[in-house]
């Protein structure tokens, strides 16, 4: 019993993976949540490729296609103009070489028109693009920061419910044995009131206990079975699948003290977000830089009818934008931005103290709960050499029959106490292991 927590915190035995560790590893594979979070990572990923791609040019085929009559119109007075000016030649040369020509009407609209191009565009400078693929990078980040957040809490969650799973089976097997001396103790009676030495009474007391018993040993078994459910959910496995109990407890407490506490995935995602806000505020506050960005056109226009070589064009050009007023909004982004992150510094601060005191509390938790099982043993080793006592003194008519059941109870109960203490400094330890964020990922 001296030995208690080797397994405590996942370390292999004997230089050999234990059991728990093939478990967690298996969670890591399967657990559904976990998964989940893996497809944000990945989603996290493509919106950085997305920001890394506004640094290339961007190509696309635009055509369009118009033809139309009627609307408004535009009136050219050409024949007004020439006519009389052609009349007049014709007299002169006393021909009709200059003939008369009407006046023009043309519509807006324009008849048969197309006009195809591809459309080349491109950022030449832009802030914006930059500070957005940071943030999307710090994203990343923490999206995978979260992973390893959830991942630290399933270990927890699967070394408690396997701790659970065990303690239920050995509450199991303290109330069979339990029954069994229950049942000799009425085999005992019968045999003495067979002799003339027993009283009925007793043998109405062995049938009381044992179906007291019974209905224990009933409930322990559904409480081992709703453990095994829940261990087997975390690990997405068939609800009823076996679980290996390979599982020495009492080699289970050594390396407890020796662990060094890591850094707690919570004080690291609130960091991160400090970094992203902080990338904000930056692209905020430039927001008065300039952008620019270049076109180029190339293409061809005409009528349908009228498709020729001259049809082609190129067409290029720059725009740039600055901003010069705008109500001062982006200087109240900034003020906005800037109170962010003073809050989030704030909340990063407290939660360190907050996590200091909690691994500190989990410290002292295992501390407690190893001296209570220190108890447990002592008053377990009591209760049974207490029994054998009782027992024996009763076969020799030594000690009476309600003696023999007050020693049972107490040996059943200090058995019962001394695996829920047992198990108590297991899962505080997980609980620690927890706290200090310890356990390598």
């Amino acid at each position: 019993m001296k030995y208690l927590l080797l397994l405590l915190l996942g370390l292999p035995v004997l230089g050999q993976k234990s059991v728990l560790d093939e478990y967690v590893a298996t969670a890591f594979q399967q657990n559904i949540t976990l998964q989940q979070k893996s497809i944000q990572v990945e989603k996290a990923m493509i919106a950085l490729k997305t920001a890394q791609s506004l640094y290339q040019p961007s190509v696309a085929f635009q055509g369009g296609y118009q033809s139309g009559e009627g609307g408004r119109s535009i009136a050219f007075p050409v024949g007004d103009l020439l006519n009389p000016v052609y009349s007049t030649l014709n007299a002169l040369t006393k021909s009709t070489a200059f003939p008369q020509i009407a006046n023009v009407e043309t519509n807006f609209f324009p008849r048969d028109f197309y006009d195809v191009k591809v459309q080349t565009t491109m950022p030449l400078y832009n802030k914006d693009i930059s500070y957005n693929k940071q943030i999307q990078e710090q994203s990343l980040s923490l999206q995978r920061e979260d992973v390893s957040l959830y991942k630290r809490e399933l270990v927890k969650q699967i070394k408690t419910a396997y701790y659970n799973y065990l303690l239920s089976l050995g509450l199991v097997k303290v109330y069979e044995n339990s029954l069994n001396l229950a049942l000799e103790g009425k085999k005992v009676n019968e045999k003495l009131l067979a002799n003339g030495k027993g009283l009925p009474a007793y043998l109405l007391r062995s049938d009381s206990e044992i179906a007291t018993i019974q209905a224990q040993i009933a409930d322990a078994v559904k409480q081992n079975q709703a453990a095994q459910y829940y261990f087997n959910f975390l690990l997405n496995r068939e609800l009823r699948a076996e679980i290996r109990i390979d599982f020495e407890v009492e080699k289970a407490v050594a390396g407890v003290y020796s662990v060094v506490p890591g850094v707690r995935e919570e004080l690291s995602l609130l960091s991160k977000s400090i970094n992203i806000q902080e990338t904000v505020l930056k692209m905020n506050e430039s927001f008065y830089l300039p952008k620019l960005n270049g076109f180029v056109n190339l293409g061809s226009q005409a009528t349908l009818n009228n498709i020729s070589s001259k049809s082609g064009y190129y067409f290029f050009g720059l725009q740039m934008d600055i901003p010069i007023f705008s109500g001062k909004r982006n200087l109240y982004k900034v003020k906005q931005t800037q109170l962010d992150i003073a809050s989030a510094k704030n909340a990063l601060d407290l939660s360190t103290k907050q996590f200091n005191m909690a691994t500190e509390i989990a410290q002292k938790n295992i501390q407690s709960s190893i001296v209570s099982f220190q108890a447990s043993t002592k008053s377990y080793e009591a209760a049974a050499a207490y029994l054998r006592l009782i027992e024996k003194g009763y076969k020799e008519g030594v000690s009476t029959y309600l003696e023999t059941v007050d020693a049972r109870n107490q040996w059943m109960n200090a058995q019962i106490n001394y695996q829920l203490k047992q198990f108590n400094v297991l899962i505080a330890a997980a609980a620690y292991e927890r706290e200090a964020a310890s356990y390598p990922l």
